[in-house]
């Protein structure tokens, strides 16, 4: 009877095991990272008597957790990629968004400003349209500046969501150590932790979602590494991941780790996956190339409206002045340049200066010195060396449209600088000019056919060949005294002769300044320099124009200073070319306008957009897989676990039967001595 009391309540025993596992399975239903539990059971040793062994019961030997290493590693891999893609495809729709949508982007107010030019050339005396101009300029200032601030935003919004993240990564980084440790010293008794086990894959994946982790399975222990290898959790140690300013660039945020409490490496270029791979992917592909595209046509449109302006004669006739501020104020130079962290001087700085903007690329620079003056340069986009230069070379060499020097301190071997050449300037631009007048729409010389004339020559209007340096008061005056002085300007033609035909010129006191000669009855277009003759004519000029027709010898024309030309409008003309003039480049070169710039940037931005829905549409299809994989064999399923439950418990009454029967049996024994 013994035997039988035994073997009964060994199935009391490994029914209510059972019956408790199935009902924890049921309880944690809805517990992040929970795995399924079963029950392991063997039969019990047998017993000999005589020549047969007769069975002794059940027993437990292990509560197994249901879980495949092949499975979690895929939805801990297809966490970090969907996290990562999710995480890009929010930040880069805004930027779409932003630079796409007619009420906020580009493409609206600068057609608007240059439809209010061409009705301001249409009538270059009225005031309204002038003033209507200005208003558009002041409007498309206000939208560069508006879409550089809607970035810097995003970049403080980057820089605080790492900060904020690297605090969770060293929060989960800290409980995967400690769950090894737990884990070791559990396990010591030769059965398997199971709820820690499943607590520290949980604390796995969440780490998965805020970045991208490879696991080492050693022993018991999970060691975790980021970026190109480096540590984040050796069994029980976890290393500190944090968000602090890049020495490259102080605005924006780096990824350090620190390892052991004084290794500090900076993982920043090489981590991947998760919310923080997201991020910092976003803000290299689109929110510093944007920014840098941005910055470029705000310079370029600055710039060649500026110069050409300068070009003619407003109502005053005076030369004209800038409508928009100056691209190379100090205060604009000097923020170009970034000094790297760990400099021998850290008050030194470079100054950069746009010399042509039509050369600028969207790349920012790295410029390294070998020496006190010697210095390399490298473009950061595409990795390609600039060359080497020297500080005292003058004039400054241009690289890409910019030239360096140095604004302050000194410099030494091994000293790096960031240079940004058009990273803020689309939060720079603005408006200078404050009175309509001061627009130069007239061209500042004009040209006449003498009355007595008998041939049949003709002319086109001279236009101004010398570039006048807007940013520069005193050669604006020199140019103003020379136009003034050094006309008017007589060409008197001579006789026809074997094919050509010759002229002279003469200055306004009638001394000869050059002679040329044209082809009687074709086009001829022709260059005039008139000398410097200080004091009066300070500086030389050019211009050209076109002397067509077949003009009688002694025929003349005159070329004048256009001071009484306010209706004039063909500097204003002039200027609205740039609408459809190739003044942005393209690989190097000047190549596109600058409506043509910003529709590229539209499309790149959008061209990225679309294919950042495409890889989070399929990373979250294959997260949805392998998440639904790993819940078919570890998840918790109701209606299988209510079967377990009515058959644990009939296995429960059944063994109190078997020890009802032995007691009845023992006690009918007794009874019967």
């Amino acid at each position: 009877m013994a035997d039988l009391l035994s073997i009964g309540i060994s199935g009391l025993r490994v029914s209510q095991t059972a019956l408790s596992v199935t009902g924890n399975n049921i309880a944690n239903t809805d517990t992040a990272g929970y795995s399924r539990q079963t029950v392991t059971q063997v039969s019990s040793a047998s017993q000999q008597l005589g020549a047969n062994y007769l069975g002794s019961g059940a027993t437990i030997t292990d509560v197994r957790r249901i879980y495949s290493d092949y499975l979690t590693t895929q939805v801990r891999t297809s966490t970090a990629l969907d996290s990562e893609a999710q995480t890009y495809l929010t930040q880069i729709n805004q930027v779409n968004s932003l630079l796409a949508d007619s009420t906020t982007g580009i493409s609206a107010v600068l057609e608007s400003f240059f439809s209010a030019l061409q009705t301001a050339a249409a009538s270059p005396t009225d005031t309204a349209s002038r003033q209507l101009l200005l208003t558009q300029s002041s409007t498309l200032g206000e939208r560069f500046n508006s879409i550089y601030t809607q970035l810097s935003e995003q970049n403080g919004y980057i820089n605080q969501q790492l900060s904020s993240m690297t605090q969770q990564v060293n929060s989960l980084a800290s409980s995967v150590a400690q769950y090894n440790q737990a884990i070791i010293t559990a396990s010591a008794s030769g059965s398997a932790p199971n709820d820690l086990l499943d607590q520290r894959d949980e604390a796995v994946r969440e780490l998965s979602e805020l970045i991208g982790v490879t696991v080492v399975e050693q022993g018991n222990s999970y060691n975790l590494f980021v970026g190109n290898g480096q540590p984040l959790v050796v069994g029980s140690s976890a290393s500190q991941l944090s968000a602090v300013p890049s020495t490259d660039d102080p605005s924006r945020f780096a990824l350090q780790l620190t390892q052991n409490g004084y290794a500090t490496l900076d993982i920043t270029s090489s981590v991947t996956g998760g919310q923080i791979g997201g991020l910092v992917r976003y803000r290299e592909e689109v929110l510093d190339t944007t920014l840098n595209d941005l910055g470029r046509m705000a310079l370029v449109v600055a710039d060649q409206v500026n110069s050409q302006l300068g070009q003619g004669l407003d109502l005053n006739s005076e030369l004209g002045a800038s409508l928009f501020g100056n691209i190379n104020d100090t205060t604009l130079q000097q923020q170009r340049s970034l000094a790297q962290v760990g400099n021998s001087d850290t008050t030194a700085n470079l100054s950069v200066y746009i010399a042509d903007t039509s050369q600028l690329s969207t790349s920012d620079y790295e410029v390294t010195f070998s020496s006190g003056t010697e210095y390399s340069v490298r473009r950061l986009s595409d990795g390609k060396d600039m060359g080497s230069y020297d500080l005292t070379t003058s004039p400054a060499p241009v690289i890409d449209g910019f030239s360096l020097q140095l604004d302050s301190g000194s410099v030494a071997a091994g000293d790096s600088f960031t240079i940004l050449p058009t990273r803020f300037a689309a939060g720079d631009i603005a408006v200078s000019m404050t009175d309509s007048s001061q627009l130069a729409f007239a061209a500042p010389l004009e040209a006449t056919l003498t009355s007595g004339n008998v041939g049949t020559g003709s002319i086109t209007q001279p236009t101004l060949t010398t570039t006048v340096d807007i940013y520069d008061s005193a050669a604006i005056a020199d140019m103003q005294t020379s136009l003034e002085n050094g006309t008017p300007i007589k060409l008197v033609y001579d006789a026809a002769s074997g094919g050509s035909q010759g002229y002279t010129l003469y200055d306004a006191s009638g001394n000869s300044i050059g002679v040329g000669s044209i082809v009687p009855g074709q086009s001829n277009q022709v260059t005039v320099t008139v000398p410097a003759n200080p004091p009066s004519v300070p500086s030389s000029y050019a211009f050209e124009m076109t002397l067509s027709g077949s003009p009688a010898s002694g025929d003349s024309l005159t070329i004048a200073f256009n001071a009484n030309g306010s209706s004039d409008n063909r500097n204003a003309l002039a200027v609205l070319e740039l609408q459809t003039a190739n003044t942005v480049a393209v690989n190097g070169s000047s190549g596109m306008s600058l409506t043509t710039s910003y529709s590229s940037l539209i499309e790149t931005v959008g061209a990225k957009t679309n294919q950042a829905k495409l890889d989070a549409a399929a990373t979250e299809a294959i997260l949805t897989q392998a998440t639904s994989s790993q819940s078919s064999l570890s998840g918790v399923n109701l209606d299988e676990e209510a079967a377990n439950l009515i058959k644990f418990e009939q296995y429960y009454t059944a063994a109190s039967q078997i020890i009802q029967v032995a007691r009845s049996t023992f006690d009918t024994l007794i009874n019967s001595f």
